[in-house]
């Protein structure tokens, strides 16, 4: 079947297979978070980016194949309500920007900085700080070389605009400059986008609008 991305609280994943890499996103409650299962096709080695919610559906997710890590997008509490018991089950590692790795509710066995890479299997996820969600919000990019990028942005990052500064001007100045330099100015418009909640977008979608975004200062 055909991906869409497109999930609901209590519905199946949606499940992308791309070279290297199978995808597999479910969205859970109470807050409409997506989840993200990622899976190394040569090793089966997976890694889950946010453990919002819903422990028992991401175990299911899981099953009874590894992942080696957990990797926590930032430190609101809607993408750790299921970090402490999933990763009690499965005994993996937590990783975390370090800024925000103080505000999760377990302990961050690695914490990770902008440029730094993640291994799921033989695959390779880089780790991109979008400061101004919070100090230590990440995405991680999948490159699968030429237009196959795929980027998981968490909070800071979604269809429409930048995530929710709170009406702070430094915070929205910084995480839009991190969000042109860092993504819009470096990848291609087919990159896909991989929110912390709701739909799917692509780069090319959303680039027209980047003088709106600036202009309305949020």
């Amino acid at each position: 079947m055909t991906y869409t991305g497109e999930v609901q609280v209590g519905g199946p994943a949606d499940v992308r297979d791309l070279p290297g890499l199978t995808i597999c996103k479910l969205a859970v409650g109470p807050f409409d978070n997506n989840a993200y299962l990622l899976r190394c096709t040569e090793t089966g080695d997976g890694v889950l980016i946010d453990a919002a919610a819903d422990a028992d559906r991401l175990l299911a997710l899981i099953s009874d194949r590894p992942i080696s890590a957990v990797v926590t997008t930032h430190r609101h509490g809607d993408h750790w309500q299921a970090l402490e018991q999933v990763t009690k089950v499965t005994g993996t590692q937590t990783v975390a920007h370090p800024l925000d790795a103080p505000g999760l509710p377990v302990p961050v066995d690695r914490t990770v900085e902008h440029g730094d890479r993640i291994t799921v299997g033989t695959v390779t996820l880089e780790v991109i700080h979008l400061r101004g969600h919070t100090p230590g919000s990440i995405a991680l990019l999948y490159d699968g070389g030429g237009t196959e990028q795929h980027l998981f942005t968490g909070d800071s990052l979604f269809p429409g605009g930048v995530g929710n500064t709170e009406n702070d001007p430094e915070r929205f100045d910084q995480l839009y400059a991190d969000v042109v330099e860092r993504v819009f100015d470096r990848l291609p418009d087919e990159t896909w986008v991989y929110p912390g909640h709701g739909k799917d977008t692509t780069l090319g979608a959303e680039r027209p609008s980047l003088p709106e975004w600036r202009a309305r200062g949020w």
